[in-house]
């Protein structure tokens, strides 16, 4: 009889790091990271990586396994995952996921929906559309054709604008329609999803001290050794939030207390985003870690855990085939 999988999320800054580690050594588990931009090497101090001491303490999966100029999206991040956690399995240990990337999240706990893959001379001609017209000109087409879409999409995600235009394009479909699919998933395995939370005022005041810190450590130094090696200013990785701002202020747009102030914003807009979609997966226990001590939180996760260990689980998918596609079923780092 197989266990359930922990899943644990929330929010950046949420709190997610600490604990988990909890919760993995009570577990004895490896941690599988679901977040979307610790995959990439280099960029440590802005994405909130977990320190080298807390890997070596935790082995930690799929962080620091790409370049900053390498892609990988959410099929590509779910197989990894399922490598990943048959290898954490076969070897008698829990896998215990940990991010804050919703649409990662749910492509491993909920399967993609069946939409088209990637047509690289439609994305070629609407990155040429965002270059020449400006990314809110595609933004404004999205909304035209899928006001659902373009509400949940940040007007600055490239990434995800092109993707739901191409989907349009090619199916006549809007990618929000596709997405239903998801409203009652049918999940390969029992995973116990813990969603992490905390009052507004607890969560902006974490954020605007995690930038204080990233700053403090360096968040400036680790952008302009990141560009001296050659990667482009304007690769996603380094618009994102926490880069994008930093970059900016190295090219003179703002001094870096208006890069601070909108590091701090952006976050708090990227915290939003991700809590919309949390709301939208079914099945998760929330806890609020501003009414819950730690301790606490971490009873109540074993609790959860120990109602559903006994339940009939059908077997891990058997994807042994995909992971040696990928060359590497199981990053680890620590």
């Amino acid at each position: 009889m197989t266990r359930p999988i922990p899943v644990i999320i929330g929010p950046t800054a949420v709190g997610k790091t600490d604990l988990s580690l909890a919760i993995a050594r009570d577990l004895d588990a490896e941690i599988v990271g679901g977040d979307s931009r610790q995959v990439y090497r280099f960029l440590d101090i802005g994405t909130a990586k977990p320190s080298i001491a807390q890997r070596h303490t935790v082995p930690h999966h799929l962080i620091d396994i790409l370049n900053p100029d390498d892609p990988l999206n959410a099929a590509g991040f779910a197989q990894l995952a399922w490598g990943c956690m048959h290898a954490i399995e076969a070897r008698g240990k829990q896998p215990l996921v940990v991010g804050g990337s919703g649409l990662y999240i749910r492509a491993l706990t909920d399967g993609l929906f069946g939409g088209p893959g990637a047509n690289p001379r439609l994305r070629t001609a609407l990155e040429g559309e965002a270059h020449s017209l400006g990314l809110q000109a595609l933004h404004d087409r999205l909304a035209a054709v899928d006001l659902t879409a373009a509400n949940r999409i940040h007007p600055h995600d490239r990434v995800r604008i092109i993707r739901a235009l191409e989907i349009y394009i090619l199916t006549g479909k809007p990618i929000s329609q596709w997405q239903c699919q998801w409203q009652n998933p049918v999940r390969p395995r029992t995973f116990v999803l813990i969603g992490l939370t905390r009052d507004r005022e607890d969560l902006r005041q974490r954020m605007a001290a995690r930038t204080e810190a990233m700053l403090h450590m360096g968040l400036e130094g680790e952008v302009r050794r990141v560009l001296s090696m050659g990667y482009s200013s304007t690769l996603p990785t380094l618009q994102s939030v926490g880069y994008g701002e930093i970059v900016a202020y190295l090219g003179g747009a703002w001094d870096l207390a208006r890069a601070r102030e909108l590091i701090e914003r952006h976050t708090w807009r990227l915290a939003k985003r991700q809590m919309t979609w949390f709301r939208r997966m079914p099945g998760i226990h929330w806890i609020s870690l501003t009414e819950t001590p730690e301790s606490a939180a971490v009873e109540l996760i074993h609790s959860l855990l120990a109602n559903t260990r006994d339940q009939p689980q059908e077997a891990l998918p058997d994807s042994r085939e995909e992971d040696q596609d990928i060359g590497c079923a199981c990053p680890v780092s620590r």
